[in-house]
């Protein structure tokens, strides 16, 4: 992204704040980091349609899952997962099933029993037309034997991903009554369990807003990343401290389809989804917030300035991919970031694996 562009887009978010302010740039957004793809490879397109993946680490193994279907979208979708001892051979070792149902978008995390848990949506069809939709979980000791997926929250949520941080498991459901013109509404969940869950707070992002990852910084600091399908589209970064009812958002103005990101050892974040402008396209990011300076033109002395910071998404690497693609999945390990994705750029929409070497630098002050 270039100053110019940086500083417009600082510009018009203080438009709103102060009728005669300009937009001092303290940090620019070069990127901090380098990727280099290591490798990609092709690690399953056995179904006619194969997508929305994750990745995870459990017990010494890889452990990858996705939906299977006819298309995209339809009545027959079904959850895969896989795994591997080395990333390479890999084999199947579940798969989850629901009569009359589109089961969709699976995500894995480990419980803090130690177990594999897999979150789920769960959608239902009468022909072509969606009738309603409602969340499911199934967990699994051993990642081969895995529990009959269990409806979880109330009908017509969708939650997308779930992480878990001190024994509890947050993730935000987005609602869309079928049928109902209204805006979307994001609620913030938590469960001891993994099935049972309740509302902690209303997340406020305007147009139509959808899949949302959670993290969580060191010092109990929640982040989202939350999809925007109206508007300018551009994907929101929330931040809240604990008990997560207050929140701070920042539009990255970069349209993401299936956002996931994460923290690096050193401090950095990065964040991967789909990109639409200019072709559809699997990208990995580097995120960050640049501290940008507000000074009020009346001041005689320039004024002390205001500190604001305004959130970057700057591209590192452009997987191959094109056409249906995106959802990937995002792991760190022994010096690289593991990331599953799945593509239609070679025709079938099949799962590929990506191994990324980043070079790092050290951290700005207050990221």
């Amino acid at each position: 992204m270039s100053r110019l562009l940086i500083a417009g887009a600082v510009v018009a978010l203080l438009a709103g704040v102060a009728s005669r302010a300009h937009a001092e740039l303290v940090n620019l957004a070069e990127p901090r980091i380098a990727a280099e793809v290591v490798s990609v490879e092709k690690i399953w397109d056995q179904g006619a349609h194969n997508a929305f993946t994750d990745l995870v680490r459990f017990e010494g193994q890889w452990y990858c899952t996705f939906r299977e279907g006819e298309n995209h979208v339809g009545t027959d979708g079904r959850i895969r997962v896989i795994r591997s001892a080395d990333g390479a051979a890999w084999e199947s070792c579940g798969l989850l099933e629901e009569a009359g149902v589109d089961l969709r978008d699976p995500k894995l995390c480990v419980t803090p029993d130690n177990r594999l848990m897999l979150n789920l949506g769960g959608s239902f069809y009468e022909g072509d037309t969606l009738l309603n939709r409602r969340p499911r979980v199934s967990f699994s000791g051993d990642g081969a034997t895995w529990s009959a997926p269990k409806p979880i929250c109330a009908d017509g949520d969708w939650l997308w991903r779930v992480t878990w941080r001190e024994g509890r498991a947050w993730g935000v459901a987005y609602e869309a009554r079928i049928g109902e013109p209204r805006e979307w509404i994001l609620r913030l969940y938590s469960s001891e369990d993994g099935e049972n869950y309740r509302i902690r707070s209303i997340l406020n992002v305007p147009d139509s807003p959808n899949e949302t990852t959670l993290r969580f910084g060191d010092d109990g600091t929640m982040y989202a990343l939350v999809r925007r399908e109206a508007g300018d589209k551009g994907a929101w970064l929330g931040t809240s401290p604990p008990p997560y009812v207050d929140w701070r958002w920042d539009n990255t103005e970069v349209q993401m389809g299936g956002p996931n990101f994460m923290q690096l050892p050193n401090g950095h974040w990065i964040a991967a989804g789909r990109r639409y402008p200019g072709g559809a396209k699997t990208v990995l990011y580097e995120l960050r917030k640049l501290e940008v300076i507000a000074r009020d033109f009346g001041d005689p002395g320039g004024g002390a300035g205001r500190p604001m910071l305004l959130t970057s998404l700057n591209p590192l690497a452009e997987l191959p991919s094109g056409g249906d693609t995106s959802y990937p999945g995002l792991v760190w390990h022994e010096g690289l970031l593991w990331m599953s994705y799945y593509a239609s750029h070679e025709g079938k929409t099949s799962i590929y694996l990506a191994k990324i070497r980043l070079t790092e630098g050290a951290p700005a002050p207050g990221n």
